[in-house]
């Protein structure tokens, strides 16, 4: 609760200042006041004194309607939370003895991860003696990938960690910023 106390600037009577550089509305400097006169000032026109540089010489304080001002300011915030994107990371994992029809399906999965904008993680698991050929493993990797290469890229090379081989994709950026363009054209649609 302080932490959050601490970032948020001083306001009216909570200013403990002797001067203060006043700041009007518009933003223009009106000079070195008393923190009494400056306060009159504010209370004149109907606003805060709020103190926006306390470490300044003299600390500056502004004249404001705060309301206001902390309304714009989560407005904004939450304007640039909406327009960012948000890249997950899928995981696919596989068999080095994959039938070819199960194949088929996890490609269509991975297809549709990567349509989605999202990085996928294809993972190789081994179980027993299949860890004496991990050659296996990478030729399904490589084909995967040599599938996939219209739409997408290696981004990690395929590796092995424990009993397990993995490689990362990721989208081709034309694929990814197709994908922003139709989330713009469906925030239109909704409104």
């Amino acid at each position: 609760m302080s932490a959050i106390a601490a970032q948020e600037p001083r306001l009216n009577e909570q200013i403990t200042l002797d001067t203060c550089r006043l700041v009007d509305f518009d933003g223009n400097q009106l000079g070195v006041y008393p923190i009494e006169q400056a306060q009159s000032i504010a209370d004149a026109a109907g606003l805060d004194l709020v103190e926006i540089a306390p470490n300044a010489d003299p600390p500056v304080c502004r004249v404001m309607d705060y309301g206001k001002f902390k309304y714009d300011q989560a407005i904004k915030a939450k304007q640039a939370r909406k327009n960012q994107s948000k890249i997950e990371i899928k995981e696919m994992k596989f068999r080095p003895k994959i039938d070819i029809g199960d194949y088929t399906t996890k490609k269509k999965h991975v297809l549709r991860f990567l349509d989605a904008g999202n990085k996928v993680k294809i993972t190789i698991m081994f179980r027993g003696r299949e860890m004496a050929h991990p050659e296996q493993g990478l030729s399904i990797l490589e084909r995967l990938a040599d599938d996939l290469k219209d739409v997408a890229v290696i981004e990690n090379q395929p590796k092995m960690e424990g009993r397990n081989m993995h490689m990362l994709i990721a989208p081709l950026p034309q694929t990814a910023k197709k994908k922003t363009e139709q989330d713009k054209k469906g925030e239109t649609h909704d409104a």
